[in-house]
């Protein structure tokens, strides 16, 4: 599965990211490498939640438009 995710400079410092086809799935870090790890974790950990209680996962897809 593929996912977009939006990366955020946090105002303290660091990113914070959010996965829009994921309700909720959030989270920082205080590199841009730190990010990316908490990211995949965040992500993996969503959809564990979400098989173990059997939500329906995302089927849409985000795109990118240029204007």
């Amino acid at each position: 599965m593929r996912v977009k995710a939006l990366i955020h400079p946090a105002e303290e410092g660091g990113y914070w990211a959010e996965v829009p086809a994921l309700p909720g799935c959030i989270t920082e870090g205080d590199t841009m490498e730190e990010l990316m790890a908490n990211l995949q974790d965040a992500i993996e950990g969503w959809l564990d939640v979400a098989n173990s209680q059997d939500l329906d996962q995302p089927e849409g897809e985000i795109v990118e438009i240029t204007v």
